[in-house]
């Protein structure tokens, strides 16, 4: 009696891309590795220097600042929008459209024009006397312009995201849980915010990530601290341009790398119970 064997199949055209590939890629490094253009001991010099190392400090503190701010602003906006009152609504509508229709190097150039279009900042009764009044430029600073700035042009896009996270959620949730007796702190809490954050963590994940290398714009305020103006400094005083180019890639992907393992653990959390791949038909 013959007996029916499985053989699995042979797919040599993959093993023969891996090859060609790796060809590829070690004739590359190879290329990159001896080419004295690059200038490797100045790479290995300025990687770690105070200098950059300053400035990487500065673009992690713009990049956390600035998204907690637009964090902020958009769950504020999310609110207004499904708000009953029509003021309310087309303040946040208006909002959206404004942020995310104009180019956020010109948004920059504003905020860091702003203490020269306003140069003091008063409260005064209306139609009435000055109680008090203050310089813009000592409450404008560049690093509160670049956050200011960076954080509103943010929020008009995590707002969009905000909302499709809670539109996703079944109305019905919300009105069982009410029908059980539960207040709706606790409702927006156990219910609606765990399955909202399945949603919204990826897209904001890669916003967070955009907003990391955004912050190589504020020159335009002009902010002279972050990562990007450290390394142009240093290049432009040697004249070699390429090997500060790489440190500054070196640390944004090193900390992109940060950033991603991060929202991997937090997506792993949120989706607790859900199953990532559907079921196989068998």
């Amino acid at each position: 009696m013959t007996r029916n064997v499985v053989v699995p199949q042979r797919h040599p055209g993959r093993w023969l891309a891996v090859v060609v590939l790796a060809i590829i890629v070690f004739q590359v490094g190879q290329a990159v590795s001896v080419n004295p253009n690059f200038h490797w001991d100045v790479y290995l010099t300025y990687l770690f220097s105070p200098q950059v190392i300053r400035g990487v400090g500065w673009t992690l503190l713009l990049t956390i600042v600035a998204m907690t701010v637009a964090i902020s602003v958009a769950g504020l906006l999310v609110v207004m929008r499904d708000s009953d009152n029509p003021v309310l609504r087309g303040l946040s509508y208006s909002w959206v459209w404004f942020f995310r229709g104009t180019p956020i190097y010109t948004q920059l150039l504003f905020w860091g024009l702003f203490a020269v279009l306003f140069p003091n900042l008063s409260l005064a009764i209306p139609f009435g006397p000055e109680i008090i009044s203050v310089e813009t430029k000592y409450i404008v600073t560049p690093a509160v312009a670049a956050i200011l700035g960076l954080g509103f042009n943010e929020s008009a896009y995590l707002t969009e995201i905000f909302r499709a996270g809670f539109s996703s959620i079944d109305r019905g949730q919300a009105e069982a849980a009410q029908a059980l007796g539960m207040r709706p702190a606790k409702i927006w809490w156990r219910i609606l915010m765990p399955q909202a954050m399945r949603v919204i963590i990826p897209p904001t994940g890669n916003e967070t990530i955009g907003m990391l290398k955004m912050t190589s714009l504020v020159l335009a305020i002009p902010f002279t601290l972050d990562l990007t103006f450290a390394t142009n400094a240093i290049s432009n005083r040697l004249y070699l341009p390429v090997p500060l180019l790489l440190v500054a890639g070196t640390w944004y992907l090193a900390i992109t790398s940060v950033l991603m393992v991060g929202q991997y653990f937090l997506e792993r959390h949120f989706g607790k119970g859900v199953s990532v791949h559907p079921a196989r038909a068998e």
